[in-house]
């Protein structure tokens, strides 16, 4: 009996790892591949059902793991190199209706030089709806969203929030790097993004991080703010599901790795809840704190970084890492200095304040103001952080994608910059609030 079980959950996870079956669903959608005629068999990346364990990630850019090139992909290179829709196709078109539209891959990686192969596009609205969904799990969506939660709705929850993100984040990718199974075979599987491509793909962290933020949103709101229920778990779930399947649609992920993303992210979320608002504390009244949070995120980004060879989701691990740690460290100087004080519990739970003129003008403004100053604040360090470590390490400056795929570069440029982002998200941004009278 228990053998049975486990032939058929192995049937049924080969089953759900087939790339046969996201370039189905990819059809379904209106996601159409123009593949070389000669590209008939999948690339070492198929799922191979009598094969199971590692598999060798493709370096599908031109750039090996070190930087170097691979003769394999480069056809790819001397493609336009533009992203996203490139207008409609004639109707003259052998079969293909005057609706459909041709595309290049969303979001080129400028460290890996992945450029993808052009594809046909069917159905607009669900690629807009699915570009939306996969947006909510990059970087340019967290630099917009926890800053909104933080300054105009609820500090306490957006704090909390990035605790649960970091983690979670980095419980994923460095599953992906232990697990090293490959992203799904192109052909058959059309490549609508290639900018995570040179990653692991099992678990999702687009799905885990899309499951964690909506569902522990409604667990840090669910009584403290007054709303119904129902509707906050519907909201969370149809955030998690859009998240989940862009990344099926994108050709990213198989339907397996996105529904263990999933599952993981939940088992995450089950083990902080009882304890986060024991870390929020700790992080804010605990004089160890910025020694404990400093040697945590460095170390585990450590451990992170010497689980493989060189690939974005390091810079993704740190970064997040980086971006924990400022927060918490001030957290721990607004506590100290008396700044942002929680609301007392007899005010729970809260509402939203009536939207009047004054108030969306007033969010606004601290909006594109601190949002200007986060951008403004990675750009400079960005541009200080990166020579001044090359210069450090005797490596050279003439080539700064391939200088930031060494580690003892990737990992401090990617930590300082974002623990000054954070830093600055949680700390700075709100005295500048109370300077320009808009807290």
């Amino acid at each position: 009996m228990a053998n049975d079980f486990v032939k058929r959950l192995v049937h049924v996870c080969n089953y759900l790892q087939d790339p046969c079956q996201v370039a189905r669903f990819q059809k379904f959608c209106g996601v159409e591949g123009t593949f070389p005629g000669a590209a008939a068999k999948p690339d070492l990346g198929a799922s191979q059902p009598d094969c199971p364990g590692l598999r060798k990630r493709v370096q599908q850019g031109g750039q090996s793991p070190e930087g170097g090139s691979e003769n394999g992909a480069a056809g790819d290179a001397t493609l336009p190199q533009m992203n996203g829709l490139q207008g409609d196709v004639s109707a003259e078109s052998d079969g293909v209706s005057a609706e459909t539209t041709r595309a290049k891959p969303l979001r080129r990686n400028s460290l890996t030089g992945d450029v993808g192969q052009e594809f046909l596009i069917h159905n607009k609205f669900l690629f807009y709806l699915f570009t939306f969904g996969t947006e909510l799990g990059n970087e340019m969506f967290f630099i917009v969203f926890f800053p909104f939660l933080f300054w105009n709705i609820d500090a306490l929850v957006s704090r909390r929030l990035i605790v649960v993100w970091a983690w979670n984040l980095f419980v994923g990718q460095s599953t992906k790097d232990m697990i090293r199974w490959s992203r799904p075979a192109s052909p058959p599987v059309v490549k609508v993004e290639v900018f995570y491509n040179s990653e692991y793909s099992m678990p999702s962290t687009h799905a885990m991080t899309g499951t964690a933020i909506p569902f522990c949103v409604f667990m840090l709101t669910c009584g403290r703010w007054q709303y119904p229920i129902l509707f906050g778990f519907f909201v969370a779930l149809s955030w998690s599901v859009l998240v989940c399947v862009s990344r099926v649609y994108m050709g990213m992920h198989s339907v397996l790795e996105v529904i263990t993303g999933f599952l993981y992210s939940l088992l995450v979320l089950a083990f902080f809840q009882p304890t986060l608002e024991k870390i929020d504390n700790f992080y804010m009244t605990d004089s160890y704190a910025p020694v404990v949070v400093i040697i945590s995120h460095v170390g585990l980004g450590l451990v992170a970084f010497s689980l493989d060879s060189w690939s974005t989701s390091r810079g993704d691990t740190a970064q997040a890492l980086g971006t924990g740690a400022g927060a918490a460290l001030a957290s721990h100087m607004n506590y100290k200095l008396g700044l942002l004080p929680d609301p007392p519990l007899s005010s729970l739970p809260l509402t939203l304040a009536p939207l009047g003129t004054a108030v969306v003008v007033r969010c606004l403004l601290r909006f594109l103001i601190g949002v200007a100053v986060l951008l403004l604040t990675r750009m400079v360090m960005k541009a200080v952080t990166v020579p001044f470590l090359c210069r450090l390490f005797g490596l050279p400056l003439d080539d700064v994608r391939q200088a930031r795929q060494h580690m003892k570069v990737e990992l401090p440029y990617r930590y300082i910059v974002y623990s000054v982002v954070g830093f600055t998200c949680v700390c700075f941004v709100p005295l500048l609030f109370k300077i320009l009278n808009l807290a």
